[in-house]
């Protein structure tokens, strides 16, 4: 039987090695996103602050999956014009929204959004602006519906409406 050539053996070597790294990075990973983020036993959602300072919050607009970043200096849902059009929601009309950077022009869409934990709200109304990145922004509009603390990092949210 004939042997490998030595230089295939140390390629080999290499991706298996590589593989194993990509993996273990894969794992910790979904760990590190499943550990920041549970319901516990009495019904309350706690979200613990991502790496980039920011919580965050999974779950779907009209059944796409989505990692909400939760803006409570926002006071409605935002989203792309981008990811609004590959939902193919139509514009119900233009709005003038005020952001960090400045006033910016968008279009106002209706949506159901699904968020994790078991929160739901059909149809409800979001800016859709054409500079912002991928990343849906979760507004007052919504986070107002709900009663929630934060503390050392950790967003508490519980599910019922507040009184």
């Amino acid at each position: 039987m004939k042997e490998f050539p030595h230089t295939l053996k140390i390629a080999t070597v290499w991706l298996v090695v590589g593989l194993v790294v990509f993996l273990g990075f894969r794992y910790f990973e979904h760990e590190r996103q499943r550990s920041s983020f549970q319901v516990t036993r009495n019904g309350v959602i706690e979200i613990r602050r991502g790496p980039d300072g920011h919580y965050h919050w999974p779950g779907a607009i009209n059944g796409l999956a989505v990692d909400f970043l939760i803006d409570t200096g926002a006071t409605s849902t935002a989203m792309s014009q981008a990811m609004a059009r590959q939902l193919s929601l139509p514009p119900l009309r233009s709005v003038q929204s005020h952001t960090a950077g400045g006033v910016v022009m968008g279009e106002l869409v209706r949506a159901d959004v699904v968020l994790q934990g078991g929160v739901r709200i059909e149809r409800l109304a979001i800016t859709a602006l054409a500079g912002l990145d991928e990343r849906p922004l979760l507004g007052m509009d919504v986070m107002g519906r709900l009663r929630w603390q934060q503390r050392d990092g950790v967003l508490s949210i519980h599910t019922e409406a507040s009184p």
